[in-house]
């Protein structure tokens, strides 16, 4: 009988093994087969799992348990038919494996992509931080700047990420309404263009 190809409980495929046998005339009508310590032996099992193998045979009619006997071979048909009913639940077990095997492999691939989507989000946070330079300019003391809130100052359209104010705790992400005063330290994001520099001077 060829090896299987998919994993399938032990005590099946030593069912199978001893029905292929029944049908090759191996174990003919009538004869009996081994005893469980001995099947045991031949197929490195233990007796419970021949004790399993054999009760599947005799729910299907191949063997039957007899009486101060043991087990007998009962049906060669019985075993045929058996045969081909195993390997349809082989092919079906085939199926499964290999479609249990694409589902693991789908998640290892999905896995991959959520790490190289990461990867890429920080590379391109990284190259647009040295595209677009966050930089900080401190505020003199005749800037117009001074006494204008950021919603007013020619800073408005520009992201103002912190301030830092001589004396208090650094302020992130400001509010529009706060009002720039003198000596203030602004962390913006991006370039400013000469017209915003004004009264400003780079740290």
């Amino acid at each position: 009988m060829p090896n299987n190809e998919v994993h399938l409980a032990r005590y099946i495929t030593i069912a199978a093994d001893l029905a292929d046998r029944i049908v090759r005339g191996e174990y003919l009508e009538g004869q009996k087969i081994f005893g469980r310590s001995t099947l045991a032996g031949k197929y490195n099992v233990s007796p419970e799992t021949i004790r399993r193998a054999l009760t599947l045979l005799q729910e299907v009619g191949i063997v039957e348990v007899v009486p101060g006997v043991g087990v007998v071979v009962k049906s060669s048909e019985a075993a045929r038919k058996y045969l081909d009913d195993f390997d349809q639940r082989r092919v079906l077990a085939g199926i499964h494996e290999r479609l249990h095997q694409l589902v693991k492999e789908r998640d290892r691939l999905n896995h991959e992509i959520s790490k190289l989507m990461e990867e890429l989000m920080e590379h391109t946070i990284h190259l647009e931080a040295k595209l677009y330079r966050i930089e900080e300019w401190k505020v003199l003391p005749d800037s117009p700047l001074v006494g204008q809130t950021l919603a007013e100052s020619k800073l408005h359209n520009r992201k103002v990420l912190a301030i830092q104010r001589k004396g208090q705790e650094d302020i992130f992400d400001p509010p529009p309404d706060i009002i720039i005063q003198n000596g203030d330290i602004l962390t913006i994001y991006g370039r400013l263009d000469p017209a915003a520099r004004e009264g400003l001077v780079r740290v």
